[in-house]
């Protein structure tokens, strides 16, 4: 934090004794009160610097992330530069959110005839794809056998106002779960297209979107 400017402080100094000087008649009631004026504006200085000063990397609860979420806010995620996976790691099941996206804009009708090849391609193959545990769609932070995997673009990923191609549906298979973490987490299953099980009721919704998701993933594992 930088030190308060001691040029700067003369003057401000000089200047109020100045002012008290030719205040004398009531100066024995004025400096107590500009002494703690003084004291209380260098204090707020000092502390705000201070403030801004502490690491912005805690991790943040899952109410916390809801309220950030609520105030347009990150909630602390990192914006990534687009990663398409290369041939080799497609057939390995090795994706990435990039790999997901094809021709549609938000809050837009689903055109299934827009999917690529490659969504073809992945459709029913054992995946491993990274993402974030989206927060505001949990109702417990440990034991979770459901919840939303979105990317990490620092943007809203889920819901009204997204992309589908931002967010896949896991659903854990059997009595496999697992817990709430604000790090990126690597989820390993079954990628399937699902143009039915996601749709808006009845078929139409926020600003004419007709689904709020298309892809899930059926897990296996949450690293």
């Amino acid at each position: 934090m930088n030190a308060f400017p001691k040029s700067d402080f003369c003057f401000w100094e000089s200047s109020l004794l100045s002012l008290l000087d030719r205040m004398m008649p009531i100066r024995s009631l004025v400096v107590p009160s500009i002494l703690v004026l003084a004291a209380l504006t260098v204090g707020f200085t000092w502390t705000s610097a201070a403030l801004a000063d502490e690491p912005a990397d805690k991790p943040l609860s899952i109410i916390e992330q809801r309220r950030a979420i609520m105030r347009g806010e990150a909630a602390g995620r990192t914006k990534v530069e687009e990663r398409k996976s290369s041939k080799s790691d497609l057939e390995k099941g090795d994706i990435t959110f990039d790999d997901l996206k094809f021709d549609i804009e938000k809050d837009e009708a689903f055109d299934p005839e827009k999917l690529t090849d490659t969504l073809k391609f992945l459709n029913g193959r054992t995946v491993k794809l990274s993402g974030y545990i989206l927060p505001s769609t949990l109702f417990k932070e440990t034991d979770i056998n459901e919840f939303v995997l979105v990317r990490d673009n620092q943007e809203c990923c889920f819901g009204p106002g997204a992309a589908l191609f931002d967010c896949v549906m896991i659903e854990m298979v059997g009595d496999k779960t697992t817990d709430f973490v604000t790090r990126p987490v690597t989820v390993k299953g079954k990628f399937v297209y699902d143009p039915t099980k996601y749709q808006y009721p009845p078929g139409v919704g926020p600003k004419g979107a007709s689904h709020f998701a298309v892809f899930r993933i059926e897990g296996l594992q949450v690293k």
